[in-house]
């Protein structure tokens, strides 16, 4: 059950504008938004943050990798359960999405994105040089580098929030590789 009331998207609220166009784009309102509804402030700032780092550019297939890493790091079985079934939807195959969620991939460039995002994960960002310098060898330019950071941090961002407050999760599970 979760920690917070889930906002109804029919409710008359300061939420609901954006709670319609969320409702739009995913045919239902996923719990977490409804969670997040409580906020309208937060709400827009995550909705925001997904609109930007969706027209980015390192595209879809592997922001929702990331993302699997960083849920499964997290122990948040509600990203993970999420970020798996859009990894799919953006067309990455069962095996990458598993493979991503592990902290790996046969794509040296994606290995090196996953990797970086375990290191900003697990060291609460402390990194050094020869990280960074990691990525650029693997072919990310300074844009890619800021922007991989920032998909961690809206994913971080959405993980806090579905774990410390219970969110009820409303996609197909996904079981967590690691505990937090």
């Amino acid at each position: 059950m979760s920690r917070v009331p889930l906002v109804d998207p029919k409710a008359d609220t300061a939420s609901k504008p954006l709670l319609d166009q969320i409702t739009a784009a995913f045919g239902a309102t996923p719990a977490m938004f409804r969670a997040v509804a409580n906020s309208p402030a937060a709400l827009e700032m995550m909705w925001a943050g997904f609109g930007a780092l969706g027209h980015g550019t390192l595209g879809a297939k592997l922001g929702e990798q990331i993302a699997v890493l960083v849920a499964d790091r997290n122990a948040c079985e509600y990203c993970l359960a999420a970020h798996t079934m859009l990894g799919k939807k953006a067309g990455v195959s069962a095996e990458d999405m598993s493979e991503a969620q592990a902290g790996r991939s046969s794509d040296p460039r994606t290995a090196a994105a996953l990797s970086f995002a375990e290191k900003l994960v697990t060291n609460r960002a402390q990194v050094d040089d020869a990280d960074v310098e990691a990525l650029r060898n693997a072919g990310f330019d300074d844009e890619q580098i800021v922007e991989l950071v920032a998909h961690v941090a809206l994913n971080l961002f959405t993980n806090y929030i579905n774990v410390a407050l219970a969110v009820p999760v409303d996609f197909p599970t996904v079981r967590l590789l690691k505990a937090a």
